[in-house]
């Protein structure tokens, strides 16, 4: 069980993976004095049986652990988990790291020395689009041409196939283009509604999702893509086929 903080509602868990003891103290006293529950972790063993126990609703994690690469860490997470958000936090800037992480399926990267302030905003911004919506006349499914996305599995079919499992930040991304399909939605949108802000790094993570997402969609083909790149402005979502976008209206 989550306990309570102090209005009441349950708190959200943070696991926090580093090798550097000193750090996860001082990353557990930040996100505790958030209102949320801190679950520490030293390596990825321990980080993978607080995953399975303490049920967190966002990871915090090192590419650089002693034992093991962050790297592979990143992937057995997704592998078990496919829906709790990733915030890798790192002094690995390069852009190959960046990309490879993001690539694994991390949400975020954020590179030390770090904000505290930033680094909080973040993992807020994670822990709520990782939270269940409630309601009982909510929503369950959208359908865009050939796209049915289950909101509640966050599971895609596409022609009727075989569901295809969306990792947290590719289920938001298609989300927002299929609640907007067929029109452009501006790269500023996509950020704050996927990511919860609008920055460098938020769209380095859109640009390495929309690659993800192309590659389950065996969506390759530069000149008819379904998930359109619109250069400075933004993506576009193409819910009807080009010759019937050409049809004249009767």
């Amino acid at each position: 069980m989550h306990k309570e903080n102090n209005g009441g509602a349950h708190a959200s868990r943070v696991l926090i993976v580093d090798d550097e003891r000193d750090l996860v103290d001082l990353l557990a006293f930040l996100v505790e004095q958030a209102g949320f529950i801190p679950v520490r972790a030293g390596d990825p063993t321990q980080a993978l049986e607080a995953l399975e126990t303490a049920d967190p609703s966002v990871a915090v994690i090192d590419l650089n652990l002693s034992s093991s690469s962050g790297f592979d860490l990143i992937t057995e997470i997704r592998r078990r988990n496919p829906k709790i958000p990733i915030i890798v936090l790192t002094a690995r800037g390069s852009e190959s790291d960046k990309v490879r992480a993001l690539d694994l399926g991390a949400d975020d990267y954020v590179i030390k020395p770090f904000a505290h302030r930033e680094l909080i905003a973040r993992i807020r911004a994670q822990a709520r689009r990782a939270e269940p919506q409630h309601g009982g006349a909510s929503q369950t499914a959208l359908d865009a041409g050939a796209f049915h996305l289950d909101l509640q599995q966050r599971t895609l079919h596409v022609n009727g196939g075989q569901p295809l499992r969306l990792t947290g930040t590719e289920f938001r991304l298609l989300e927002c283009l299929m609640r907007n399909a067929d029109s452009v939605v501006g790269t500023e949108i996509v950020a704050r509604y996927v990511w919860g802000y609008n920055d460098p790094p938020a769209r380095e993570a859109m640009r390495v999702t929309v690659y993800r997402l192309r590659r389950k969609l065996s969506d390759d083909d530069s000149g008819s893509r379904m998930i359109e790149t619109i250069p400075g402005v933004g993506l576009r979502l193409r819910a009807m086929q080009p010759e019937q976008a050409s049809e004249p209206s009767l």
